[in-house]
């Protein structure tokens, strides 16, 4: 009977290690060698090389002087670890509560505005970097005032910040957060 299972039991061994070792490795020598800063998580670094985030994760900014990026649903708030949506229903009477609250909130802000719907409703992931620029551009005014800045200044940075769809029709366009809150720092330092 051993003699039968042997030749399975050879080819099974083979290829838990081609498939289990050999390949994932092979796979992240190619990421390494053709795209490292991807294969490393779109790490960003400040003008001293520490990381201040990524690329593709958002980021909790809750400052006035800062662009604000959607609501999270990943564990206390873009907690990559605990990455997902909410797994609420359109229905679900604590989901419509929290995005009511979020409105009212938001309508507080900004009397009279049309609040976008990202600023009020989290991403599947819960992690998502960007913003819509309906909803980066409601913002400005509020940035502009906390860091004595001219509005139209403002403005003129989030508008330079949209990204297009991929490929011109994949998605939406879109506003990265983290990027657009760097270059308010090095245009408009905050003082203290």
């Amino acid at each position: 009977m051993i003699s039968h299972l042997r030749p399975a039991l050879v080819s099974m061994g083979f290829f838990t290690v081609l498939l289990g070792l050999a390949y994932p490795l092979a796979i992240t020598g190619v990421a390494q060698a053709a795209f490292p800063a991807q294969a490393n998580g779109s790490l960003v670094r400040d003008a001293h090389g520490q990381i201040v985030g990524s690329e593709l994760i958002g980021q909790a900014f809750a400052k006035p002087a800062y662009l604000h990026g959607r609501p999270s649903a990943a564990g206390n708030g873009y907690d990559a670890s605990a990455s997902s949506g909410s797994n609420m229903g359109p229905l679900n009477d604590k989901l419509i509560e929290r995005e009511k609250t979020d409105a009212d909130a938001l309508r507080a802000e900004f009397p009279g505005a049309v609040i976008p719907a990202d600023a009020v409703t989290t991403s599947g992931s819960g992690l998502d970097p960007d913003i819509s620029p309906a909803y980066a551009r409601l913002q400005a005014g509020r940035i502009a005032t906390a860091r004595n800045a001219p509005r139209g200044e403002v403005l003129a940075m989030i508008d330079a910040a949209v990204k297009p769809p991929l490929l011109g029709f994949i998605g939406q366009p879109r506003v990265n957060v983290l990027d657009v809150n760097r270059a308010l720092d090095a245009r408009f330092p905050m003082v203290g």
